[in-house]
């Protein structure tokens, strides 16, 4: 678990990351930016649109875990790594 929490700590927060993804195509979408300098930049987007997408589905995942009992109310929660 050490591991794992040491994993999320060396990743960018969601939040970061999605402006970076902002920044790339904002650049990009210019015109301005050079050849080479657009692969790379491309190449950074793809990998942060991944990323923030895998934070999405995870989120995601973990909402649907929340059991609801009957008065409506949240009963239990199961986190998505308890699988």
């Amino acid at each position: 678990m050490e591991n794992k929490q040491k994993n999320i700590a060396d990743e960018p927060a969601f939040e970061d990351a999605l402006g970076q993804l902002e920044n790339i195509v904002r650049q990009l979408e210019s015109g301005e930016v050079a050849l080479e300098q657009s692969i790379a930049l491309y190449q950074k987007g793809h990998t942060l649109r991944e990323y923030c997408q895998k934070r999405l589905d995870d989120a995601r995942a973990q909402i649907e875990k929340i059991n609801i009992g009957p008065d409506g109310n949240a009963a239990s929660v199961e986190s998505f790594d308890s699988e």
